[in-house]
């Protein structure tokens, strides 16, 4: 009768591991979500309401265009964006 002998392996990826980066710490505890708004309310440690500041929207286009229609096509695009 033969026995295993097993060895304990290192896991490849052991290797890359590196600390963590450091800490940063919140203004918030939490984050609910208003079922009306569909947005998150954020609370500090004593469960009151606190502003976490306003984001801005964007909005983008895109248009093709096609230069060649009667063989093999030559398609492009062009995007542009606006943030407030």
């Amino acid at each position: 009768m033969t026995t295993a002998v097993e060895t304990a392996v290192r896991p490849w990826g052991a290797g890359r591991l590196a600390p963590y980066p450091t800490v940063t710490h919140r203004p918030y505890a939490s984050v609910t979500l208003d079922p009306d708004t569909q947005l998150g309310i954020y609370a500090d440690h004593t469960g009151k309401a606190i502003e976490m500041g306003k984001h801005g929207t964007s909005s983008g286009t895109e248009t093709s265009t096609n230069t060649n229609s009667d063989s093999a096509p030559d398609q492009g695009h062009d995007q542009d964006s606006q943030q407030d």
